[in-house]
């Protein structure tokens, strides 16, 4: 059923659908970037298509191609039993003009998904309501899943915040007793290996 999907999607949007492909059970579109938010909302809302529900969205960054980063979907239809990923490539050699347009509006579990791909590789998610870092700090410099990050790049130290700072009590707590917190870091391996032998 998913590759009737993709007939039709070639059959309504023509050159917009730039390649597609079946390869070990999963049906895939690559769209047009300028097209993404109406092909999904074809998706969603066509009868015979009826995908409700996102189930991932996630970044990859092919770096040696360009357009340099794809942006990907997992749709599934409950009502109808069948699944397609749905791609789009965008940014320049450097990770430039990286946008696209958000898909909050259609399926809610878009919003951290979108998120998590603006921090890692900064792909900009045009009209999304909250687009700020939710897994790195804000001071962090740079995107950490794009493959030219620097695997030794020293992130700018960040003082923490004071009560005054915050404007509500932090409750710190004190470190870890000697009796708490990860027992294996308390283990000394070197002292077990002289003990046996």
């Amino acid at each position: 059923m998913s590759k009737a999907v993709l007939q039709k999607l070639q059959a309504t949007f023509g050159a917009a659908v730039l390649e597609t492909h079946s390869q070990f059970g999963d049906d895939t579109a690559v769209v047009e970037p300028s097209r993404w938010l109406e092909i999904a909302t074809f998706l969603r809302d066509d009868p015979a298509c009826a995908f409700e529900m996102m189930s991932d969205l996630c970044g990859v960054d092919r770096f040696d191609v360009t357009p340099r980063f794809e942006v990907v979907i997992h749709l599934n239809s409950l009502s109808k039993g069948h699944r397609i990923r749905l791609k789009t490539r965008v940014g320049d050699e450097d990770g430039e003009g990286a946008q696209v347009a958000s898909l909050v509006g259609l399926w809610k579990t878009a919003n951290w998904l979108e998120r998590e791909v603006f921090d890692m590789f900064g792909i900009t998610f045009q009209t999304h309501p909250d687009l700020r870092r939710i897994l790195m700090y804000p001071e962090f410099v740079g995107y950490p899943l794009r493959k030219d990050y620097p695997a030794e790049k020293t992130q700018p130290l960040v003082a923490y915040r004071t009560e005054e700072e915050a404007g509500v009590p932090l409750d710190k707590q004190a470190p870890f007793g000697p009796h708490e917190g990860m027992s294996f870091a308390r283990n000394d391996f070197t002292k077990r290996a002289e003990d046996a032998n």
